[in-house]
């Protein structure tokens, strides 16, 4: 008997049970989202500006095509145009030698409706790569059989250590929440001689492009914020969703602005996993 009252009150305790929805922040105006990159490959710099959605709109992005954007170097007159490309649907320089140099300061600049937003960083140097390899593993705990690639390099720098590694596979850009590889100097730089192994496996025939971006402060913790976001789940114990802070100010006009302006050197390597000969 005394067991048939406990299953009753749990059920009764289940069917108290109700969803309940938190009321989330709507967007009435129009917001711009600014995803600038700025490294001294050319390869990699552009600018994208969207408007910002609610976070339950299942509706296409706004690009958008009509602002004025441009890089200075403070105090100089130096001043690197952007144009809008029709085909990308982002702003890139209008001369493709106009690149990043090691220890060079830039400040963006986006006039839009009336507004403008800036931001700033340095170019930092990049670490040392000394070489890329490959190595085919059996079943792990937590991982499948297969290549797994690792990197060997030296970070000889005492401050402003915030890398980003990414990872391109056959041309694809792995871009999931698990994908975002940030690493700084909290527990130490000794692993990346030791080698760093990517927690990818890969099969033979692969082409592997990894890119190492030194970023400044800023830029890193947007992309930590943003990676946080990505991990909500929007369950009891989540925080309310929000917005990765941003690196762009507003200088003029009264609009918000969302998204973040990257500075970064790069360095880039690719890697054929070729057929074991064993």
């Amino acid at each position: 008997m005394r067991r048939f009252w406990i299953v009753i009150l749990a059920l009764a305790a289940f069917s108290c049970q109700e969803e309940v929805n938190l009321p989330l922040a709507t967007i009435d105006d129009e917001i711009p989202v600014i995803e600038a990159t700025w490294t001294d490959d050319s390869y990699y710099n552009q600018v994208n500006i969207s408007l910002a959605r609610n976070y339950f709109d299942s509706v296409d992005t706004k690009v958008v095509s009509d602002a004025q954007v441009y890089i200075s170097v403070p105090g100089s007159s130096v001043q690197i145009p952007f144009v809008f490309n029709n085909t990308s649907k982002n702003y890139v320089p209008i001369y493709s030698n106009d690149v990043a140099k090691v220890g060079e300061s830039y400040q963006l600049h986006v006039l839009w409706n009336d507004n403008e937003f800036t931001s700033s960083g340095t170019l930092l140097p990049p670490p040392t790569v000394d070489s890329v390899t490959y190595e085919y593993q059996e079943d792990r705990l937590f991982r499948d059989e297969g290549y797994y690639i690792k990197v060997y390099g030296e970070i000889p720098f005492d401050e402003n250590n915030y890398y980003r590694i990414r990872v391109i596979e056959n041309d694809t850009l792995k871009n999931d929440r698990d994908d975002y590889l940030l690493f700084d100097d909290t527990f130490g730089l000794k692993f990346f001689e030791e080698g760093l192994e990517l927690n990818y496996s890969f099969d033979e025939g692969d082409k592997v492009r990894l890119e190492l971006f030194r970023m400044n402060e800023s830029s890193y913790e947007y992309l930590s914020q943003l990676v946080n976001l990505l991990y909500n789940d929007g369950g009891l114990f989540s925080p309310p969703p929000q917005n990765p802070d941003s690196n762009i100010k507003v200088i003029n006009g009264d609009s918000d602005v969302l998204g973040f302006f990257n500075v970064s050197s790069v360095l880039s390597r690719t890697v054929f996993i070729e057929p074991n000969e064993d």
